[in-house]
């Protein structure tokens, strides 16, 4: 991968194809979890597609002190104007979904659409009541276990079945992610936790937003259709999108089904339409 140094950090990046930029951010230490997009020729053959390790994620640099989801949005930012990417779709999973949020909040003229995926929002009841593996997998965490304390996370998240998917789809991953702990507890989990986003923010989101949700995370916890129905009920300008054949773990478990989605919802929404008309002078279409 190539790297780019922004911010005071180095984040290593991919860039494959050419077209509309698309932006993929990773979600919390799982750096890799778009790869099964990459190949995908309904996205690959039509877009530019960016995939980059957020810091503390794989080779990219650490960040020392506690890191906001605003900073990471504002590394997000600086990495497409190093890039020379003025304007892109935006694709947020979990964690990233909430940082991709934040980003349309900090920089709206950067962000042309989103596609949050299931994103880690806290402002639903259903918090309190699903989320106590969150504290068991800290105790993991601090007890010293990192392999234990991130299966109990995916366990929470995705379901006890998640480690057949994700090492058949991304050989490695699991021990990148321990690897990665560090990160994901002493700065990824008290960031989200210190995240703040209301009513009044979504509505300040204007572009097209694609919520996606898997239809088995519907049947596996109730937490993920509040959170659906969240971004349903405050984004102004929101389309619904239920992935079929996934739970939390979307796109490692149907690529296909949602790189179909993505690339229906960025056709509906192109962004060469948008600059053509603000060239003319005639404004958005």
């Amino acid at each position: 991968m190539n790297r780019a140094a922004v911010n005071g950090v180095e984040l290593e990046y991919e860039v494959r194809g050419s077209g509309e930029p698309v932006v993929f951010i990773n979600p919390g230490i799982f750096a890799d979890w778009f790869v099964p997009l990459l190949d995908q020729p309904s996205l690959a053959d039509r877009h530019q597609l960016v995939l980059y390790h957020r810091a503390g994620c794989a080779g990219s640099s650490r960040a020392a002190g506690p890191v906001t989801l605003a900073q990471h949005a504002s590394h997000c930012r600086s990495l497409m104007r190093v890039l020379g990417i003025e304007r892109a779709h935006i694709v947020g999973h979990s964690s990233s979904g909430n940082l991709a949020l934040q980003l349309a909040l900090d920089a709206p003229e950067v962000v042309h659409s989103l596609a949050i995926l299931e994103p880690a929002l806290y402002s639903v009841p259903g918090v309190e009541t699903s989320r106590a593996f969150v504290a068991a997998s800290a105790g993991l965490y601090r007890s010293g276990d990192k392999a234990g304390a991130i299966d109990m996370f995916l366990r929470g998240v995705a379901g006890p079945g998640y480690r057949v998917v994700l090492d058949q789809a991304l050989p490695g991953a699991f021990e990148q992610h321990v690897a990665d702990a560090d990160t994901f507890f002493q700065q990824e989990l008290p960031a989200l936790r210190q995240w703040s986003f209301g009513r009044d923010d979504a509505r300040r989101i204007t572009q097209p937003v694609l919520a996606v949700v898997g239809a088995r995370s519907l049947d596996f916890d109730p937490i993920w259709g509040e959170r659906h129905q969240l971004l349903l009920d405050w984004l102004p300008n929101v389309e619904a999108f239920v992935l079929p054949v996934a739970a939390h773990l979307l796109q490692i478990e149907n690529p296909q089904g949602m790189a179909e989605g993505l690339t229906a919802f960025f056709a509906r929404h192109p962004i060469v339409k948008l600059e053509s008309a603000l060239g003319s002078g005639r404004g958005p279409a």
